[in-house]
């Protein structure tokens, strides 16, 4: 699966957790203004960042993504920011956007990520005082030279830039025959992984461990079929698992899967698993024969 940024810290080596009040002594006086404008908003901290970081000129570009690149900006939304810098300076931006912060309010939470999967970029959470828990402050600063970040409109909407120096940052696009390789080889795996594992369902179920049984049922088979379904109805975005699922997939099919996720008890699932396993070499025959969908 390519590494995206919105896995909510799956497949990431967490860092560092910092708590409020802890390490205020570090922070410097005298850099930024105080910002004594009111009420903590989404405005005022991508604004502090947006003043923070443009004068360095270690910094090249910045930019917002998440769910103001679709239009979806809502009340639940976080704030994603990200930001290309030099190969080696990167780490240099925390600590900057971390004082321009603290002028706004002080920081609660801090939560760093280790990429383990991507080298090109570090990540960052946090949370303020003062503001809901879902507006977190999700930070990736990303190397110059680091080729994806993560800016396919076709795959990750039209991301607002705040500034782009000299014009460094370009906007990629999706490179048709990749694709065309990436989910051939996807659809491969998903047949294989299905063919060989979808068996333990029942297996647990005759030895009566249910909670085994429901996990390998969303694991293995559910997992799977959201990957074809994925495939078969928004291949760009086909390694996405269950992420932005009700944006992406038609409303029939997402009810069809809500349907298969809620598993009341063991004969509920005896009875939802072969309807998910029907569903799912229905929809591997599609993208098998003929091969493959219409990208």
């Amino acid at each position: 699966m390519r590494h995206r940024r919105f896995d909510l810290g799956r497949d990431q080596e967490p860092l560092q957790v910092r708590a409020s009040g802890q390490g205020k002594g570090e922070r410097s006086t005298g850099i930024f203004d105080k910002d004594t404008q009111g009420p903590v908003t989404r405005d005022r901290i991508v604004e502090s960042i947006v003043r923070a970081l443009e004068p360095q000129p270690f910094v090249y570009a910045l930019w917002e993504g998440g769910a103001l690149a679709f239009g979806r900006l809502d009340e639940w939304s976080d704030i994603d920011i990200c930001a290309s810098a030099e190969d080696d300076r990167i780490l240099e931006c925390f600590p900057v956007v971390e004082r321009a912060l603290e002028e706004v309010a002080p920081i609660k939470l801090k939560h760093e990520m280790k990429q383990t999967l991507s080298p090109g970029y570090v990540q960052a959470f946090y949370r303020l005082e003062g503001t809901p828990d879902c507006m977190l402050v999700d930070l990736a600063i990303f190397k110059a030279t680091w080729p994806d970040k993560l800016l396919e409109p076709e795959i990750h909407g039209t991301a607002k830039f705040h500034f782009n120096k000299d014009d460094r940052v370009k906007i990629p696009h999706v490179d048709p025959h990749k694709l065309s390789g990436d989910l051939r080889n996807a659809v491969t795996h998903a047949r294989m992984r299905f063919e060989i594992f979808s068996c333990f369902v029942p297996k647990e179920l005759s030895r009566g461990n249910l909670i085994e049984a429901v996990t390998l049922y969303h694991r293995v088979v559910l997992d799977s079929l959201v990957d074809v379904l994925r495939i078969k109805h928004k291949p760009v975005r086909f390694d996405f698992k269950t992420r932005y699922i009700h944006y992406d997939l038609p409303r029939d099919v997402t009810e069809k899967l809500q349907d298969l996720y809620m598993v009341r008890d063991r004969e509920d699932l005896e009875k939802k698993y072969p309807q998910a396993k029907q569903w799912f070499l229905a929809t591997l025959n599609e993208l098998e024969h003929p091969p493959l969908m219409n990208i």
